[in-house]
């Protein structure tokens, strides 16, 4: 059953983006995005009993999905917006996003980092001249310095989920990945802050209801799945995992999307995204951050197995949303033994 925009806008007008803001969004950044490629693994296959598939968004430029996003917000700003900059808070990939769309656009990136991001992760904003500034490792940090730094220097907010124009640039992942695996029947995706798995709900049950979304997170960052069953937005004091990119919480601009369009909320322990890290690296020959290897690490899963509202889901799209992984333990590792 295909759903078209008269029927689109009855049922999303209430959510931050619809199939038609994603669909801009595919024009608007069309000429500075990667098309990025769909994998697959008779191997992976076997071990899941399912057809899989691996939308690479590893290789989008930044080294994850969150450029789409970055870009789309800040090629959505009018000249006068955008003339003394932009702001925002990351541990690592939409800082990086932002850095390189503001240079892109010719306007400076002020990018506040909690001082426990991946040294890779802040190479990469420096490398795409983005200006540091430091906070503690808590969100309330990360928000409060990025209020100082827009007050100061009079840049605009680009918040890394809770934004209508970065779910919409996010989405323009399921408008490709429909058309690349036209049978699939279930898309999993990591969830952090929502921005991501909101724009793929939202665009892919647009142009096909029947498809089931599915959230994967680890154990020690559980918000999602304690919100869905709290029926309302759960924030953790404290997060313990080693998938840096997924220790936000939902926005109030995310949850309505996610509590309402995310069919299950898979939890995957620490050891399950280690092994899926390796299985990327091994099979698919890919080096994925954990962040990126949860989704694999869900269907995998012995709890994903055991669900039986899961059983018809065959041909599964995971999306693999970023290759920013710190090797310089496994690069020291290496020099030892030489």
């Amino acid at each position: 059953m295909q759903m078209d925009g008269d029927n689109l806008s009855h049922t999303q007008k209430n959510y931050a983006a619809d199939l038609e803001s994603i669909r801009e969004a595919k024009t608007r950044i069309g000429p500075y995005i990667h098309t990025t490629p769909v994998l697959t693994s008779s191997t992976l296959d076997s071990i899941s009993g399912r057809k899989l598939f691996f939308k690479c968004e590893l290789f989008q430029k930044g080294g994850a999905f969150k450029f789409r996003g970055a870009c789309n917000a800040i090629f959505s700003l009018q000249d006068d917006q955008a003339a003394k900059g932009v702001v925002t808070h990351s541990s690592g990939n939409h800082a990086a996003a932002v850095s390189l769309a503001a240079k892109l656009r010719g306007i400076p990136a002020y990018i506040v980092i909690p001082k426990n991001a991946p040294k890779c992760k802040v190479e990469n904003v420096k490398r795409y001249d983005g200006h540091v500034i430091w906070s503690k490792p808590t969100m309330q940090s990360r928000e409060s310095t990025a209020a100082k730094v827009q007050d100061e220097t009079g840049a605009l907010l680009v918040h890394p989920f809770n934004d209508g124009r970065i779910i919409s640039g996010q989405g323009t992942i399921a408008l490709e990945l429909l058309e690349q695996v036209p049978m699939v029947d279930t898309i999993v995706v990591p969830i952090s802050g929502g921005g991501l798995i909101s724009g793929v709900a939202l665009a892919a049950k647009a142009m096909n209801p029947s498809i089931r979304i599915l959230a994967a997170e680890p154990t020690g960052a559980d918000d999602v799945a304690q919100s869905k069953a709290a029926g309302k937005i759960v924030t953790l004091a404290q997060t313990h995992t080693i998938a840096d990119g997924l220790r936000a919480h939902l926005g109030d601009l995310t949850w309505p999307i996610v509590r309402d369009l995310v069919d299950e909320v898979i939890t995957v322990e620490e050891g399950e995204i280690v092994e899926a890290m390796r299985m990327c690296y091994e099979i698919l020959k890919v080096a994925v951050e954990p962040s990126g290897a949860v989704g694999l690490a869900a269907v995998l899963s012995q709890q994903f197995r055991e669900m039986p509202t899961l059983n018809q889901c065959k041909n599964i799209v995971i999306v693999l949303s970023g290759g920013n992984v710190d090797l310089e333990i496994i690069w020291k590792s290496l020099s030892l033994q030489s």
